[in-house]
């Protein structure tokens, strides 16, 4: 490890975030998931939401890894990602219900992802990063749908579907980050890590390389 490299704690037990970090040839020390409310407030805008909650995210799992007695000198990386349609949030589908809802509204037309970032630095600033990608579905029929359901791919997924898995096949046009809409945009990521001197390039030096 470099001389005075931090740590990272990642605020998530999501495979999708850590496998995108493992692209880019991080590997966090700690994962600390921090558990939150994650229901909207009143009115509140799906870009706003998107932030919040990444901020709650890193600053709950800080709390949780003092408590464990992780190193005081990580920084902790926390995000969230929400999917809208106009200013209409959509959940991250438990039931068949929901995401049947999510399908029929995402048919046929375009909705915005959002993804927050937040990094805790030892110092205790908190920086962010928040990542809008668009995104413009084909119409769906309803066999499409049925057959998706069955997949059980939308399970816990914002807005009911999985880019990066059956859903690619519904997507006509993405502007914007495809891992900020698979769940951790690597460009802002890796920009913030660099930042509060966590250098992300340390593991390339390695001759095997960032496993692909």
């Amino acid at each position: 490890m470099a001389a005075n490299r931090p740590e990272l704690i990642l605020a998530s037990a999501s495979p999708r975030r850590l496998a995108l970090l493992n692209q880019i040839g991080v590997e966090p020390e700690h994962l600390v998931p921090a558990q939150i409310d994650e229901t909207p407030e009143k009115n509140e805008l799906p870009r706003k939401l998107a932030q919040r909650l990444a901020d709650q995210k890193a600053q709950t799992a800080a709390h949780k890894a003092r408590a464990l007695g992780l190193p005081g000198n990580a920084v902790v990386l926390g995000a969230d990602t929400v999917v809208a349609v106009g200013r209409r949030i959509l959940p991250k589908a438990e039931t068949l219900d929901e995401a049947a809802m999510c399908l029929k509204l995402l048919s046929g037309r375009a909705h915005r992802v959002f993804t927050g970032l937040a990094l805790l630095t030892p110092s205790g600033a908190l920086r962010r990063r928040l990542v809008e990608s668009r995104i413009r579905f084909k119409r769906l029929s309803a066999r499409e749908i049925e057959a998706y359901l069955s997949s059980a791919e939308w399970r816990d997924k914002a807005g009911g579907y999985a880019i990066q898995g059956i859903a690619g096949a519904f997507v006509m046009k993405l502007q914007g980050s495809y891992s900020g809409v698979v769940g951790l945009p690597l460009y802002e990521t890796a920009g913030l890590l660099q930042s509060a001197g966590y250098p992300v390039s340390f593991n390339w030096l390695n001759p095997a390389g960032p496993a692909i």
